[in-house]
């Protein structure tokens, strides 16, 4: 096998609105291409605090946000990307991961639905994240806290229908809120109302 090397240079960059859990996070996307023009996008992601910081101290050896995100991903995923890495800007301190910016939509949930592969799509879902979260823990230690008996498997099953359950109501609230005249939310208080 024959190793290819290649060079990249930046020629582009562009700011990235962010989604929903990012908004306010600075995010670039940088193509780099190679002299004879194979392209490569990177995306340059800031790395906030994390959520838990807020109850439990970060562990020492973890000064860097960035540092966290990637060995998070690491640990998630079975083959990492190999451009995953982290960094910071001195002069603002804020610090960032990087990663290969790939286009990985499977198309609309409706084309899911439609295509009647949705119970596919949903074990395949959760079989990915099972498997992500395998690799994180300490077997022994999991082994240990879910012993033998099947006291774990009807505490797994009794959150997941209650949770189930929630959902149901949660959606059930949101189809009640929206107007049917325009097919918009109503205003809280009417909303409120019709809820009860």
């Amino acid at each position: 096998m024959i190793a290819v090397h290649y060079r990249y240079d930046l020629a582009d960059l562009a700011m990235k609105v962010v989604g929903v859990g990012s908004v306010g996070t600075y995010c670039a996307v940088g193509l780099f291409l190679t002299a004879d023009g194979e392209p490569l996008f990177l995306q340059v992601k800031q790395a906030l605090q994390s959520v838990l910081e807020k109850i439990v101290a970060p562990p020492p050896d973890l000064p860097e946000q960035g540092q966290r995100v990637v060995e998070g991903q690491c640990a998630l995923q079975a083959a990492s990307d190999l451009f995953l890495g982290w960094t910071r800007d001195e002069a603002s301190g804020r610090q960032f991961y990087v990663r290969q910016l790939k286009n990985r939509h499977l198309g609309s949930i409706g084309d899911v639905i439609e295509a009647r592969a949705l119970d596919a799509y949903a074990n395949l879902c959760g079989r990915t994240l099972a498997r992500a979260h395998a690799r994180t823990g300490d077997p022994v230690l999991i082994a240990g806290y879910m012993g033998k008996g099947e006291m774990i498997d009807e505490a797994l099953a009794s959150f997941a229908m209650s949770y189930a359950i929630l959902t149901d109501r949660d959606h059930a609230r949101l189809v009640r809120s929206i107007a049917k005249s325009t097919g918009l939310p109503q205003e809280p208080a009417k909303a409120d109302a019709l809820i009860g």
